[in-house]
């Protein structure tokens, strides 16, 4: 696996916890450079430091995946320090759950701009380099909840069903380029992603069974290095992957 990793450049966004930051650490000490991208730049720089001082190669770019600008700089960071751009993983997202009866309009806007436009100006960022360089590996983050809801799942939902169907669209599309498409759709996780939730019910009968059945963010980071190892000529489109003792 590592040869087929080793001196990739990629690209991560939401790198500064969870599974972005496991996925650099994995990535990284199997031989990619990894270009990490994440709002919480302390946090990403600390990261950068360890992967460096491990022998790996790294870079930190403040990012909000909220504004299209920032995430073109963190890509055009990645070309400019590497220059090319082989693997971009969309991972940045949020998941502040509740029932739509509570009206949390604002939750409901920050989900969509970070979970669905935040994928959009990764694609948007990384789809012209991948074009040039005639290659390129794009991964999207989705759910076990972009494929069936769950309480207080609809608006979150929404957004992962949303970026299955970008996905699909970009595997169709890229075909002339040489372009991979991978969509990973993780169960229970455990990361901060609960930490989002504003509704003390729903965090708490969340944060219960996550605890219970959850399994550590460098599984996903081994599904990632999985995708990314497969020979040129193979495309992963999609994987689904829980604890084994996750029913839902």
């Amino acid at each position: 696996m590592s040869n087929s990793i080793e001196g990739k450049v990629v690209v991560i966004t939401g790198a500064s916890s969870g599974m972005g930051e496991a996925a650099a650490r994995h990535l990284s000490a199997v031989g990619a450079a990894v270009v990490l991208g994440a709002r919480r730049i302390e946090r990403l720089r600390a990261l950068v430091e360890e992967i460096t001082a491990a022998g790996g190669k790294a870079l930190a770019v403040e990012t909000d995946v909220t504004d299209r600008g920032q995430v073109q700089r963190l890509v055009d960071a990645a070309v400019e320090r590497y220059g090319r751009i082989d693997v971009l993983i969309n991972n940045a997202g949020i998941m502040p759950l509740s029932p739509l009866e509570r009206l949390k309009v604002d939750e409901w806007d920050r989900m969509i701009d970070v979970n669905l436009k935040g994928v959009l100006y990764g694609i948007a960022a990384a789809l012209p380099h991948m074009k040039e360089q005639k290659s390129g590996h794009i991964i999207n983050l989705s759910s076990v909840a972009g494929h069936k809801l769950f309480g207080g799942s609809a608006v979150y939902s929404a957004t992962k069903f949303g970026v299955r169907a970008l996905s699909e669209g970009l595997r169709q599309e890229v075909k002339a380029y040489n372009i991979r498409t991978t969509i990973i759709s993780p169960g229970a996780v455990k990361t901060e992603l609960l930490d989002h939730i504003s509704e003390t019910d729903i965090q708490k009968a969340n944060q219960d069974y996550v605890g219970q059945v959850g399994v550590p963010a460098d599984s996903f980071a081994r599904i990632v290095a999985f995708a990314v190892s497969q020979p040129e000529e193979l495309d992963i489109n999609e994987i689904l992957f829980r604890p084994t003792s996750q029913e839902l």
